[in-house]
């Protein structure tokens, strides 16, 4: 079809972005197939699930050999994800049908992709945060894990990624991480990288049974999509993801709010303000280094060599 090439190049675009920053595809692949190819949200949403079904295992087994997946966690979230990623499904269903339910989908995902962009702000925070608390107390790849609090967290990211396929790496890390604070990071990727195959197979399977997948449309992205994954990931160990985080906060900002109808006007200012705050967080990390480096450089020509000789 004339429209395969841009979608396996769109596929491609998604997966290194996936593989440098590990942020989930949904939150990228659903809108750009909604606003760029005219796909329908109910089927965009059903193919990107179909396709990383089979996205997430490349990821997952890197993290297994690593022995970087706690699977105690895993245990404790896939009760209530794989369930409610499922009903989430026919939750969206239940909104309507035909142009309407469209339409209220379309409010759907965008209110989803809001809170990826919360969700990418707190998790950048929260690593801020983590990083100065790691040389006090240090993280903790054994800290123990909260039942209550991580079952909570799969009935509610189930039901959103079942919905909008937008949550499995954008908003269940960050409610991890929220849960588990001394959780070493690598283990929190992991984890959650095996957690969501399941889980997104079962709002897959879901959104198979009631028509909204369509597997060539699947297959195409994933043409693009495997090696952008792997190409992101080799990347992500030789350089910064700062800045291309920043930038998808601005690009889901500005997808969001057109998901929510929002004017020209709110959806420029949404977009400025987000490229204003990433700038400014990035001179004032930059002043930081600078710093520590100066008082570093100062504490060395001060500091006296032990056994130097004194003056004669």
């Amino acid at each position: 079809m004339d429209a395969a090439l841009p979608i396996v190049v769109a596929g491609a675009l998604v997966g290194f972005a996936v593989g440098l920053t590990g942020m989930g595809g949904g939150a990228l692949m659903t809108p750009i197939m909604v606003m760029v190819f005219g796909v329908n949200p109910t089927a965009a949403i059903g193919s990107d699930l179909a396709a990383s079904v089979f996205m997430k295992p490349f990821g997952a087994l890197v993290h297994q050999r690593a022995g970087t997946v706690r699977w105690d966690i895993v245990r404790r979230l896939l009760p209530t994800a794989v369930p409610a990623a499922f009903g989430g499904v026919f939750l969206l269903r239940a909104l309507g049908d035909g142009d309407d339910l469209e339409q209220r989908v379309k409010y759907v995902v965008g209110t989803a992709l809001m809170l990826a962009v919360a969700g990418m702000l707190a998790r950048m925070w929260l690593d801020r945060r983590r990083a100065a608390a790691a040389e006090e107390a240090g993280e903790d790849a054994e800290v123990p894990v909260r039942p209550v609090a991580t079952l909570l967290i799969g009935l509610v990211g189930g039901v959103i990624v079942g919905m909008t396929s937008v949550g499995s790496g954008s908003l269940i890390i960050v409610m991890l991480m929220l849960a588990h604070p001394r959780l070493r990071a690598n283990h929190l990727v992991g984890t959650d990288l095996v957690q969501a195959i399941p889980m997104v197979a079962a709002a897959a399977l879901g959104h198979l049974l009631v028509g909204d997948a369509d597997l060539g449309l699947a297959a195409t992205l994933l043409i693009g999509a495997v090696p952008g994954v792997v190409a992101g990931s080799l990347v992500s160990s030789r350089v910064s993801g700062s800045a291309v985080r920043w930038a998808l906060v601005v690009l889901l900002t500005g997808s969001g709010l057109s998901m929510l109808k929002a004017s020209s006007t709110v959806i420029l200012l949404g977009c400025l303000a987000m490229a204003l705050l990433g700038t400014l967080t990035a001179v004032r990390d930059r002043r930081s280094v600078r710093s520590a480096a100066a008082e570093t450089a100062e504490s060395a020509d001060t500091a006296e060599p032990a056994g130097a000789p004194g003056p004669r």
